[in-house]
C-alpha cells in the first residue's frame, strides 16, 4: 500500500448541513461543489472538448445522408478530426481529449473502409460506448467505482477514498453505477436500429443520443460528488511528507 492509499487514524468528517458548528458552513459548501463542478468540467473536455468529439460523427451523417457516398464520408470525418488536432497543437492546447476522439474517428473510418457501409463507421464507438457501460456498472457492483479511479488523479485524491473516505467511495459508486445505467440504456436503443434499421436514421439518432445521456450522467456524477466529502489531498500529504522528512535530515546534519 503506497503512501497515496494508505489509512490515517482518523477519516476525514464528512461537512454536515451549512452553518453547523465546526464544519465549513455554506461557503465551504459552496467551495466543494465550485471545485467539484470545475473539475468534471475539465475531465470531460469542456464544451470545446464536446462539440470536438460530436464534429466528425455529424459531418459523417450529414454528407452521407446528401450523397450516399460512404467514402467521402468517411475520409472528411477523419480530415476534420484530424484538423482539430492540428489546431490545438498549434494553439498549444492539451490534446488529450482531441487524440481521443482522432483515434475513435480513425477506427471508424478503417472499419467504414473496410466494409463499404455507414454501420462500419458508427460500430466501434457503439461497441466502445456499450463496453463502458458494462465497465462502469461492473466496476461500481464491485466495489471498485471506475469514476473514482477516473477522477482520483483530477481532484488530487488518487485512490484515498477507497480506504480513507468512505463517503466519497459511495458517492463514485453512486455516479459510476449512473454512467453504467445511462449507457447501457443507450446502447439497448441503438442496436436493434442497427442490426435492423436504416443507416441513416441509426446515424442521426447516434447524433442525437450524444450528448443528452452524457449531460445526465455529468449531472448526476456532480449531484453526487458534490454532497460528498471533500477529497484528501495526497500529492499535498505526500510533499508535506517530505519537506518534514528534508527538515529532519537537515536537522540531523546541523548537529552532528
Amino acid at each position: 500500500m503506497t503512501s497515496f492509499d494508505k489509512p490515517t487514524p482518523s477519516s476525514p468528517t464528512p461537512p454536515s448541513s451549512p452553518g453547523s458548528p465546526g464544519t465549513p458552513g455554506a461557503s465551504g459548501q459552496d467551495d466543494v461543489k465550485a471545485v467539484t463542478q470545475a473539475a468534471l468540467f475539465d475531465a470531460f473536455g469542456g464544451i470545446r472538448g464536446t462539440v470536438e468529439t460530436m464534429l466528425p460523427g455529424l459531418l459523417f451523417v450529414m454528407i452521407y445522408t446528401f450523397n450516399k457516398d460512404v467514402t467521402m464520408s468517411a475520409i472528411a470525418a477523419g480530415a476534420v478530426a484530424v484538423l482539430l488536432v492540428i489546431v490545438r497543437l498549434a494553439r498549444r492546447d492539451t490534446v488529450k481529449h482531441a487524440f481521443s476522439g482522432v483515434f475513435g474517428v480513425g477506427v471508424g473510418v478503417a472499419f467504414a473502409l473496410f466494409t463499404g457501409s455507414a454501420k462500419g463507421f458508427y460500430l466501434p464507438g457503439m461497441i466502445y460506448g456499450a463496453g463502458l457501460g458494462v465497465a462502469f456498472t461492473v466496476s461500481a457492483l464491485v466495489g471498485f467505482p471506475l469514476l473514482g479511479v477516473m477522477l482520483g488523479p483530477v481532484f488530487r485524491e488518487n485512490l484515498s477514498w477507497r480506504t480513507r473516505n468512505p463517503g466519497r467511495k459511495k458517492a463514485y459508486t453512486k455516479a459510476s453505477l449512473a454512467w453504467g445505467l445511462i449507457f447501457l440504456a443507450k446502447y439497448a436503443i441503438l442496436f436493434p436500429l442497427y442490426f435492423w434499421g436504416d443507416e441513416t436514421q441509426l446515424g442521426w439518432l447516434l447524433v442525437a443520443l450524444k450528448l443528452p445521456p452524457m449531460v445526465l450522467a455529468v449531472y448526476f456524477t456532480w449531484v453526487f460528488l458534490a454532497k460528498a466529502p471533500p477529497p484528501i489531498d495526497v500529492i499535498a500529504e505526500y510533499e508535506a511528507e517530505e519537506a518534514a522528512e528534508k527538515a529532519r535530515e537537515a536537522a540531523r546534519r546541523g548537529g552532528a
